[in-house]
């Protein structure tokens, strides 16, 4: 018998309603609708349109019944983390969501770490430091004395809020709040120390409901407005690095993910948080996972960096993801290199222009061509692999055996096979959708069609095709490459 399920997944550049096909324990998936999804400015900051965001979910259910004549038995949804939407007492939401690489946390945590130190933050948090960390976000906004916080009732993070515009429920989801640096480590429970140091009002944050729980069923004005029935839309793992996590085809033994996309989300699924001195000097995060794991891992800048050279390049002309991988062939491999991860790449107005000041800011020459910039990126990211995949072992206590890298950067074959060569471990890719079709398979576990973790990787495992690349000699020392890439990032 067939079962058929509406998977949102949005990122932070599109996004897309996926029809997931359950089958004799094959899944098949089918793009129903796309849609661009960005950031806008307004008088000088960033935010998201999350209205807009719902009409392009309602069409894409709509296409689903109308066009392709499915009528899914469930919908669920998953987005990026950290971003949060507030709402009245009566259901109205308040005000745009800001994005969260708007430049109003830019210097937030230092003020944060005034009123509580790193290290205390870090243990009752078990979070990585980042500057838009929902905790951080509040806490910019109690300072600059948002006034709807005045008014409001709730907070919603943004796969909650579209959820509630479903469903009329207004609930927190586990692996999406995990991201917010405002929950116990491992714990499905808010640290309210943390909202007491930030003057966050306890009153904002609802219940917390784990992945695959069924919310209720659509409200009738979508219903009337989709042509759909009053079906259940199911809280998935709806952080999207959580789902695709669930996607990861691996069965036991020592392994580590990249979920690799406009971010790179390096790390291990772990039965507990790892949170020590170590860790936080390493700066590690420990989010929540499917089934009381925890997601221990690294948020590295990832395909953002390329992603942003192409939308200054496409002003020349419009260049295909594959012209940008061949122009790396153009030209001499290691020559310049990055950290990922420096903060003047996190939203830039020209990033081929900052990727240059970083090379001279730290004694290299610049890269000058199209080319060289796409290496220097493609090679740096590879080499952040290797970087953070031995501070996994060092906080992990044993050695990783292989990589499996899922999500869209699975396309990325150049980059697949030189992760592989330069951390000299084999690698895994596949499958792409993996955010998706981890959406979809909770769906149909919520729905009792599915009943494990284990059985819905062993699904993933026979129904996608995963390419293996195994590590292949270069003509560069990679050691000694390794080596001045430390020197270069600990500038």
């Amino acid at each position: 018998m067939e079962h058929f399920f509406l998977a949102f997944d949005l990122g932070a550049s599109n996004g897309r309603a996926i029809l997931g096909t359950l089958s004799d324990n094959k899944l098949t998936m089918e793009e129903v609708h796309r849609f661009p999804n960005k950031m806008f400015h307004l008088h000088g900051h960033f935010y998201w349109n999350i209205y807009n965001i719902f009409e392009e979910l309602k069409t894409g259910l709509a296409k689903c019944i109308n066009d392709h004549k499915v009528q899914p038995e469930s919908i669920g949804i998953d987005t990026w983390g950290v971003d949060y939407v507030l709402t009245t007492c009566e259901g109205a939401i308040l005000g745009l969501p800001y994005a969260y690489r708007d430049s109003r946390t830019d210097h937030t945590m230092d003020e944060f770490f005034k009123i509580m130190d790193k290290e205390q933050t870090y243990m009752l948090s078990g979070l990585q430091f980042m500057q838009f960390n929902t905790l951080f976000q509040l806490f910019a906004s109690v300072e600059e004395k948002y006034p709807f916080f005045d008014i409001a009732e709730s907070m919603l993070f943004m796969p909650d809020a579209l959820n509630f515009m479903f469903t009329g429920i207004k609930k927190n989801e586990y692996t999406i709040a995990s991201t917010s640096a405002l929950l116990k480590p491992g714990k499905a429970e808010w640290e309210y120390k943390l909202f007491d140091a930030a003057g966050i009002d306890r009153k904002l944050v609802e219940q917390i409901v784990a992945p695959g729980t069924i919310l209720g069923t659509l409200l009738p004005e979508v219903c009337e407005e989709t042509g759909s029935k009053p079906v259940p839309c199911v809280a998935v793992a709806s952080h999207d690095t959580a789902a695709a996590i669930v996607a990861v085809p691996a069965k036991k033994g020592h392994w580590a993910y990249i979920s690799s996309g406009t971010w790179s989300l390096m790390g291990i699924e772990n039965e507990e948080p790892l949170v020590t001195a170590k860790t936080l000097e390493l700066s590690f995060t420990n989010e929540g996972g499917v089934d009381g794991t925890t997601r221990f891992l690294k948020n590295i800048m990832g395909l953002w960096l390329i992603q942003e050279c192409k939308r200054k390049w496409d002003a020349e002309r419009d260049f295909s993801w594959n012209e940008i991988v061949e122009m790396c062939h153009e030209t001499e491999a290691f020559s310049f290199l990055i950290d990922p991860d420096f903060q003047g790449f996190l939203n830039p107005p020209d990033m081929p222009e900052a990727i240059r000041d970083y090379c001279r800011h730290v004694s290299q020459l610049a890269p000058c061509t199209k080319s060289q910039i796409a290496r220097c990126i493609y090679d740096s990211l590879a080499l952040k692999y290797r970087y953070t995949l031995e501070q996994i072992e060092e906080a992990a206590g044993y050695k990783i055996e292989k990589i499996h890298i899922i999500g869209g950067g699975v396309k990325n074959e150049f980059l697949c096979q030189l992760t592989a060569d330069v951390t000299g471990l084999p690698v895994f890719a596949g499958p792409i959708e993996g955010a998706a079709i981890g959406n979809i398979l909770l769906q149909a576990r919520a729905l009792k069609h599915v009943h494990s973790l284990d059985e819905i990787r062993e699904i993933i495992a026979g129904s996608f095709e995963v390419k293996a690349y195994a590590p292949q000699k270069c003509n560069e020392d990679l050691d000694a490459v390794y080596q001045r890439f430390k020197e270069i990032i600990g500038k």
